[in-house]
């Protein structure tokens, strides 16, 4: 049995506060079987079904691999805005411009690039334009002091009339103008950009060691270099980091980039690697659930991976519970929003409960050096 200072120590510190994501779910998902007990349904029926479609076979488990690859690296981008001091709202709309932005730039170069060229430069582009979509409210915040939770929600807007203009103008696919359809989507991406598919026929590819590569790159950038140093100082304490020499303004708009960064690669990555074209409603929803898988992981690159694997399961396992329970899409919709406030309220507790202990603690030591000097 690890003897207490290791658990602690793997616990990161706080066994208290590493815990509380974990007992947030299970007080969702008791609150999730009251809901299923009041609609006559039962709860330990439902529970298998969920955790059957997201484990149950090699199918399922690819299914939530699958799932759980761009939550994955929207949660990585949140934890440096975060960590940066930045609250990023806008993860969602700069995923969906990473993957149009992905899409127009296969489409128009296909054929001109060797296949190898043009599938790592799409990748690029799609990384490049989340992080130009992300520089916007950085800028705002770092010139103007502009609160970047709207603005970066207010972006998110522009980026989905956005979307659906070129998917339903300049980008819709010739196909569908002249069968008289009209469905908002693209032509299909060259093969040559496709993601490699690990274990045909599913859906899952490449891009899963493409995020598993960037949670260690990125830990590494935030806990091993004097940049990832400078970004967490000037989260932790905009004024000591101002005192420290440190350019508080580039560090905040520096965050946000990087973070839409890795949310425009989400998009480019799921867009190459499942759909392989755009279509109205591509990966809705991904971006608010990325926030909180990176709440769950405690706001670590590492942490996020087993986090974005449990999020994935549910998606894929509220699925198969909504087929084999029969129940009503809007009690899914309320387990997972359920999850979403009691995983926020916990990351909210333990910051409160730590600011609390520190308190205390200063307390104790000035008390403890009156005592000395009396």
């Amino acid at each position: 049995m690890p003897s207490r200072p290791k658990l602690t120590r793997l616990l990161g510190g706080d066994p208290v506060a590493a815990l509380a994501p974990l007992v947030a779910v299970l007080l969702a998902l008791s609150i999730g079987a009251i809901i299923l007990l009041a609609l006559g349904k039962n709860p330990i029926e439902a529970y298998s079904a969920m955790f059957s479609g997201a484990f149950g076979d090699d199918r399922s488990l690819f299914r939530t691999l699958t799932r759980a690859t761009p939550l994955l690296l929207v949660a990585i981008g949140i934890c440096i805005a975060f960590r940066g001091g930045m609250i990023n709202i806008g993860a969602e709309g700069q995923l969906f411009i990473g993957a149009i932005s992905a899409t127009a730039f296969s489409l128009a170069l296909s054929g001109y690039l060797p296949g190898w060229l043009l599938a790592i430069l799409t990748l690029i582009v799609g990384a490049a334009a989340g992080a130009i979509w992300g520089a916007v409210p950085g800028f705002l915040k770092a010139r103007f002091d502009v609160n970047e939770i709207l603005s970066t929600v207010m972006m998110n807007e522009i980026a989905v009339q956005l979307l659906i203009y070129l998917l339903s103008g300049p980008m819709i696919d010739p196909e569908q103008v002249k069968l008289g359809t009209r469905v908002p989507q693209s032509s299909a991406l060259p093969e040559e950009v496709w993601l490699g598919r690990l274990a045909p026929p599913s859906q899952i590819h490449i891009g899963l060691f493409i995020a598993l590569a960037m949670a260690v790159i990125i830990y590494a950038l935030l806990w091993r270099t004097t940049l990832g140093y400078r970004i967490r100082a000037v989260g932790e304490n905009r004024d000591a980091a101002r005192y420290a020499g440190i350019s508080v303004p580039r560090y905040l708009a520096l965050s946000l980039i990087l973070s839409g960064a890795l949310a425009g690669l989400a998009g480019a990555v799921e867009v190459t690697g499942v759909t392989h074209r755009m279509v109205e409603g591509f990966a809705v929803g991904y971006g608010f659930s990325g926030i909180v898988v990176a709440l769950f992981g405690r706001l670590h690159p590492i942490g996020a991976v087993p986090s974005a694997i449990l999020f994935g399961a549910l998606l894929v396992g509220a699925d198969r519970m909504q087929r084999t329970v029969q129940v009503p899409s809007a009690t899914i919709i309320a387990l997972q929003g359920l999850v979403v406030i009691f995983v926020v309220s916990s990351e909210i507790w333990v910051r409160r409960r730590a600011a609390r202990r520190q308190v205390s603690a200063v307390e104790v030591a000035t008390a403890a050096r009156q005592e000395a000097s009396a």
